[in-house]
């Protein structure tokens, strides 16, 4: 439910500028809110945080008499000298006062005395109003109605938890909750920091604790876009997050001891597995697309935790919310009042008022946290950049929730960066994949390499067995002086048996994107192969359009072993076939391997071995995201998997979450429920007359092919 929905807006949302009409729009929206309640609803007091509804309307009166009306309106008659007395809140110069935990025990005065209570007030406020206005009168008048404006929220908070007691669940508001829409995933956005400006400015209404405006040091930081979720939040539950007391503050711990913390406030767990929450409008199923609301400091502090995170300072807050281009930042008012890791403290120069109300705020100034923004509850133009508010760590009554926050730890990922952009795409597609051309940074190609001496792996010692038959066939067809490109080299293994069977090649350009496995490989040929020009290409084999500049002007030979052309799907393949043509040229020869279609029994082990050394070769995509790309993927939580598609003809690898979790990338968060999977690669086994229609297809013609003995693989020989 939005501050829309409460049936009080069509009240607020006129627009005046008269003192007098502003006061009295105030003061009925709180009539207004008090409506739907019976006079029992208004009495009960559900715990000594709270107050009844009747309270809050007496006690926002008593603000105005007390304040205004004695000082200030000659010959005005106190309405029952008692009351002040009952509704004093804390006003220590006041007077002495009834008891907080004890106003549900007022039966007396009735609701109906209360209401005759502002009749008469609201009456002689109007006189006052209509009479001059000084300064003084002005602020004090600004002040009773902002007072009146937080105790309109804490009605709904007050009422919502009185009702949350109730086996019945009664509904503060007819319908039923809205679904939400999938909010998407979660982004960081980065912020410069510096010196900054916050508080209120001189001018206009603030509550005193919100100035003097004053500067102060940020660091660089990232606030992220929008609010945690219900469905983040359930993850964080299904993960043991109420159960780890490594992510919890030593008090937040005994708190979740002593209470039993197990969600959020007022949710419960549902007979189908799920949960419900109570709500203005009853109680509901807890829509995971809503933001969560009812945490205490400490569950937000441990929920930041667990997603390697922290919650931001108050000047984190502000100076993002005051950013230029802050329309980027969803959910900053009316959805949830978010925690920060400020205490709330006096800020440099901070003074109490004298007298009476400078006992507003000042004196609550130790043992409370911060919180920013706005909720649902939150009255009209109530909200506002600069506005704190406070409670206690392990309260959980009102409607607080969650904004991370985290240091600008990532200046090296910019945009655009194609290796960042890849993976949020892929992340971000259902279901999710992951480019496999990320398998190969060093500690890639040297596992790859590893895999390759497996004994259930039979693709690279038969592929070299066969190149090693074949290689002088190979070599007559490579004329003086080329230069051979080797896509995606890697280790360059296989490339020797080439290079030892054609000393007529002049030069030898790999390609690869990975910038370490290729000068790694191309140091070792510089020594073994002395007369040999080496000219490597950082790239990505499938995006290279032009030789590295050793090879032009030579006859071009391109090399492509290993079956990588299965990880391509069939239309990629032949669109890769074709830019290798457009690479090499006219009259070029180009040698690629390619698997053979076989029995799954044989398949499977080969990207599936016993020692593990495949699995971690597909989870050390996730460790080289961490470290390009400041990730917080946990490889031990995905579970690699191996599967025939017969359907496609092609094995699939795929990580699979093994709980809940929530991962980082760059600026992005992304979400895992058990049991999803990433895709990482699709290895395509074809059969002869398969791949040979793909190249013809592609403007190659098959000028020659050779397979092995079961397990069959094959190299074919294609000219331009």
């Amino acid at each position: 439910m939005t501050p829309d929905d409460l049936p009080a807006m069509n009240l607020a949302n006129t627009a005046v500028d008269a003192l007098t009409d502003r006061y009295q729009r105030v003061r009925g929206r709180t009539e207004t809110l008090a409506a739907p309640l019976s006079p029992e609803d208004q009495l009960a007091q559900s715990m000594p945080d709270a107050s009844p509804t009747k309270w809050h309307r007496a006690h926002t009166t008593w603000f105005f008499e007390t304040f205004l009306l004695v000082p200030f309106l000659p010959d005005y008659t106190v309405y029952d000298p008692d009351f002040g007395y009952l509704f004093n809140s804390y006003y220590e110069a006041v007077g002495p006062r009834q008891p907080r935990p004890e106003r549900g025990l007022l039966t007396r005065p009735s609701c109906q005395t209360v209401g005759a209570y502002r009749a008469h007030v609201d009456a002689a406020m109007q006189r006052l109003l209509e009479g001059p206005m000084t300064p003084e009168i002005r602020e004090r008048v600004d002040l009773g109605l902002a007072h009146e404006e937080q105790h309109q929220e804490l009605i709904l908070m007050d009422i919502l938890h009185l009702f949350a007691q109730s086996p019945l669940s009664p509904a503060y508001q007819a319908g039923s909750v809205a679904p939400r829409p999938d909010p998407g995933p979660q982004r960081f956005h980065r912020f410069a920091g510096g010196l900054v400006e916050i508080g209120a400015e001189e001018a206009g209404f603030a509550f005193d604790n919100e100035r003097p405006r004053h500067r102060t040091y940020v660091a660089p930081f990232r606030l992220a876009d929008r609010l945690v979720t219900n469905g983040e939040w359930i993850a964080f539950i299904e993960a043991g997050g109420y159960a780890r007391a490594d992510l919890w503050l030593s008090e937040g711990w005994a708190k979740v001891r002593e209470e039993g913390w197990t969600a959020p406030s007022y949710w419960r767990p549902s007979e189908n597995g799920g949960w419900t929450t109570m709500t203005l409008r009853g109680r509901h199923p807890v829509d995971p697309n809503a933001p969560v609301v009812h945490v205490s400091y400490y569950e937000a502090a441990a929920y930041a935790a667990w997603s390697g995170r922290r919650l931001p300072t108050e000047a984190e807050w502000e100076a993002a919310a005051t950013a230029s281009g802050v329309s980027a930042l969803r959910q900053l008012y009316g959805a949830a009042w978010q925690w920060t890791a400020s205490a709330y403290a006096a800020y440099p120069g901070f003074k109490p008022g004298p007298g009476a109300l400078g006992e507003y705020n000042g004196k609550f100034m130790v043992n409370q946290m911060v919180l920013r923004g706005g909720c649902e509850a939150t009255p009209p133009d109530h909200s506002r950049p600069t506005y704190r508010n406070f409670f206690h760590p392990d309260r959980r009554w009102m409607f607080a929730g969650v904004r991370l926050a985290d240091d600008d730890r990532l200046a090296e990922v910019t945009a655009g960066d194609p290796f960042l952009d890849e993976v949020v795409a892929g992340l971000s597609a259902t279901p999710k994949t992951l480019p496999a051309k990320y398998f190969y940074d060093a500690e890639g190609s040297r596992l790859f390499e590893a895999i390759c001496e497996l004994p259930e792996y039979y693709l690279t010692r038969t592929e070299t067995a066969l190149l090693r038959q074949i290689a002088p066939e190979i070599a007559a067809r490579i004329p003086d002086g080329a230069a051979l490109l080797e896509f995606g080299s890697g280790a360059s293994t296989k490339t020797r048996i080439v290079l030892d069977a054609a000393p007529q090649i002049a030069v030898y350009a790999p390609i690869d994107i990975s910038p370490s496995a290729l000068e790694e490989a191309a140091s070792s040929l510089r020594v073994d192969y002395p007369a040999l020009s080496v000219a490597p290409l950082v790239e990505d084999f499938t995006k290279a359009l032009n030789a590295p500049e050793g090879a032009r002007g030579r006859p071009l030979v391109g090399f492509f072993p290993g079956s990588t052309i299965g990880n391509f799907a069939p239309a990629e393949a032949e669109a890769l076939l074709r830019q290798a043509r457009m690479l090499l040229g006219e009259g070029a020869l180009f040698i690629v391997g390619a698997d053979v279609a076989k029995d799954p029994e044989v398949l499977i082990p080969a990207y599936d071995d016993a020692q593990g050394v495949t699995a971690a070769f597909n989870r050390n995509v996730l460790t080289h995201i961490n470290r390009q790309l400041g990730g917080t993927f946990d490889p031990l939580a995905f579970k690699h998997k191996a599967v025939w598609n017969a359907e496609e003809s092609r094995i699939e690898m795929h990580l699979e979450s093994v709980r809940d979790q929530i991962v980082m990338v760059g600026d992005y968060g992304f979400r895992f429920a058990a049991g999803e999977t990433i895709h990482t690669e699709n290895s395509y086994k074809y059969r002869p007359e398969a791949f040979e229609t793909i190249a013809r297809r592609a403007g190659w013609t098959v000028d020659q092919r050779w397979i092995s003995p079961d397990p069959a693989f094959a190299v074919y020989a294609l000219t331009a």
